[in-house]
C-alpha cells in the first residue's frame, strides 16, 4: 500500500487533507478526534529569490561544497533574512501561547463544570425522549450532542488567536490573499468537518471507552488508525475539493517531464493537476496524494508561474519521493505508536485526575463524556513536551524525500534555489538546537548543503566547474 499527502516545505500545522486553523487546541483535538492527521508539509514561499551570480571561476578547483553553500546563502539579502528569521521564530511563541490556550480553554470547560453541564444537556435530551431508540445507541447520541456545543464553544474561544496567527499575521508577512470573508467562510468550513469528523470519532472512541474501560487506549489507538486510513482515501476527493479547484494541467513542457518521472518509478497516474492556491497564499507547494485509486500529482498556480522548469521537476521528484518510499504509511506507523504510548500515558493520568478532582469537575470516568476536556488538556501537554520528537520524525523523512528528490531530478541548482524560497518563511540558517526542537523539515542550509555535496559528488573528474551556473565562489 502506497500513500501520501504531502507538500515540499511543511509547517508544524502540516497542512494535509484539510487542517482547520483553530489554534493549538483544536489542532489537540485533531489530534484526539481524527489522531491519524497526514503529517502534511507546507508549502514553499512565493516570494521570487534574486538570481544568484554566474559560474565557478575557472580556478576554482575542486568544487568545494561548503563554500558553495555559503556562497548561495550569501544572495539573501540582509533584510529578507532578518525578515524571515523574524516570522519563524514568531512561531516559536505561538508554539507555546496554542499550548497556553488549549490548557486555558480545558480548565475553563473542567473547573466552571460547563463540561458537565453539556454532559447533562444531552442526557436530558436523549432520556427524555421516547422516540430515540435506548442503549448504545441513546449514549453513541449523547457523546454526539455533548461533541458539536463543545467543539463550537472551543472554535469560539481560541478564534481570537486563531485570527491573529493565520489572518493578521500571514497577511503582515505577505504570505496570504484571501480577503476576510473569504478566508472565513474556509474557516466555516473546516468547522463544519471537524465537527462531522469529531463527533463520528468520539462516538466510536466513548463505545470503545464503554466496553473496555481499562484496555480502551489499545483499542483506542485502533480507532484512531483506522479513521485515518479513511480520510487519507477520502481527502484527494471529498475534502480538498471544498476549498480549492483542481483541474488538468495541459502545458506538455511541464506536464510530460512529471508524467515520465512518475512512471519510472511507478506512481500509477496519468495525470497532472493544476491547483488554484494563490486564491489563498503566496506560497508554493506541491503534492503527490491519496490511496487506493485516488492517488494524484498536484501543483499549485505558484509553482507553475514563479518557479522555472529544473526547480519545478526538482519538487515533483521530491514529492515523488515520499510516495516511492512509503512516508505515509511509515508516518501513521510512527503517529500510531506515540499514540499508543499518549494514550497509555493519558489513561494514567486521567484516572489519578479523577479519583482527586472528579467530584469537583462532575466527572464520572472515562466513558463519561464531561471528561474529555481532561483527555485534551493531558493529551495536548503530551504533543506539546514531545514536539522536538514529532519534528525530528518528519525531518527525517523529509531528508530522505530530499536525497530521493536530487537523485531523481539530478538538478543541484533547482534544489537550492527552492530551499532560498522556502527561507521566505523559515530560518534559513538555524542553530542545530533550534533545527533540532522546532524544524519538521532540514533547514534551507541542510538542503542546499545536500544539493551541492550532490552537485560535487557528480562533477566529471576533469571538470572543476558545474554544467549550470551557480553562485560565484572565490
Amino acid at each position: 500500500m502506497k500513500q501520501d499527502e504531502f507538500n515540499l516545505a511543511g509547517e508544524a500545522t502540516t497542512r494535509t487533507f484539510f487542517e482547520p486553523d483553530f489554534v493549538m487546541i483544536n489542532r489537540s483535538i485533531v489530534i484526539l478526534l481524527c489522531a491519524g492527521f497526514v503529517m502534511a508539509l507546507a508549502p514553499i514561499s512565493a516570494q521570487e529569490t534574486p538570481a544568484p551570480s554566474h559560474s565557478i571561476s575557472e580556478n576554482a578547483t575542486p568544487f568545494d561544497p561548503v563554500a558553495a553553500t555559503q556562497a548561495w546563502l550569501a544572495t539573501v539579502p540582509k533584510e529578507e533574512r532578518e525578515r524571515s528569521d523574524a516570522y519563524f521564530e514568531g512561531g516559536y511563541w505561538l508554539l507555546l501561547w496554542n499550548y497556553v490556550l488549549a490548557v486555558a480553554i480545558s480548565i475553563f470547560f473542567l473547573s466552571s463544570r460547563v463540561s458537565a453541564r453539556l454532559r447533562d444537556f444531552a442526557e436530558r435530551i436523549c432520556r427524555g425522549s421516547r422516540w430515540l431508540p435506548k442503549g448504545n445507541w441513546q449514549l453513541s447520541l449523547e457523546v454526539v450532542l455533548y461533541t458539536i456545543p463543545y467543539l463550537l464553544i472551543v472554535y469560539l474561544l481560541s478564534f481570537p488567536l486563531n485570527l491573529y496567527e493565520n489572518f493578521f499575521r500571514e497577511h503582515q508577512y505577505g504570505f496570504a490573499t484571501e480577503t476576510f470573508p473569504v478566508w472565513f467562510r474556509d474557516q466555516l468550513i473546516g468547522l463544519g468537518i471537524v465537527i462531522v469528523g469529531g463527533t463520528v470519532f468520539l462516538a466510536v472512541l466513548y463505545a470503545v471507552f464503554r466496553r473496555a474501560p481499562r484496555t480502551w487506549w489499545i483499542w483506542g489507538t485502533v480507532v484512531a488508525l483506522a479513521l485515518s486510513f479513511v480520510l487519507l482515501f477520502i481527502a484527494p476527493v471529498f475534502i480538498e475539493p471544498l476549498f480549492n479547484t483542481y483541474r488538468p494541467l495541459t502545458n506538455p513542457e511541464i506536464r510530460d517531464p512529471i508524467v515520465a518521472m512518475a512512471r519510472a518509478n511507478q506512481i500509477p497516474v496519468k495525470q497532472v493537476f493544476e491547483v488554484n492556491a494563490s486564491r489563498q497564499t503566496t506560497r508554493v507547494s506541491a503534492n503527490v496524494s491519496g490511496i487506493l485509486g485516488t492517488t494524484r500529482i498536484a501543483l499549485n498556480d505558484n509553482l507553475l508561474k514563479q518557479c522555472t522548469l529544473p526547480e519545478i521537476r526538482e519538487v515533483m521528484a521530491h514529492e515523488m519521493g515520499h510516495y516511492v518510499l512509503n512516508h505515509g504509511a511509515k508516518l501513521l506507523t510512527y503517529l500510531g505508536i506515540f499514540i499508543l504510548v499518549g494514550f497509555a500515558v493519558t489513561r494514567a493520568f486521567f484516572e489519578a485526575a479523577v479519583r482527586r478532582w472528579g467530584n469537583k469537575w462532575g466527572i464520572r470516568g472515562i466513558a463519561d463524556p464531561a471528561g474529555l476536556p481532561l483527555l485534551v488538556l493531558i493529551f495536548a501537554t503530551l504533543v506539546f513536551l514531545a514536539t522536538p520528537f514529532l519534528n525530528t520524525i518528519v525531518r527525517v523523512t523529509e531528508r530522505e524525500a530530499d536525497a530521493f528528490g536530487i537523485n531523481t531530478s539530478r538538478e543541484p541548482d533547482g534544489m537550492a534555489k527552492v530551499a532560498l524560497k522556502l527561507g521566505a518563511y523559515r530560518k534559513l540558517d538555524p542553530t542545530p538546537l533550534e533545527e533540532f526542537i522546532f524544524f519538521d523539515h532540514p533547514s534551507g542550509r541542510a538542503r542546499i548543503r545536500m544539493a551541492m555535496d550532490w552537485k560535487a559528488a557528480n562533477l566529471p573528474a576533469s571538470e572543476s566547474a558545474p554544467a549550470e551556473s551557480g553562485p560565484t565562489i572565490r
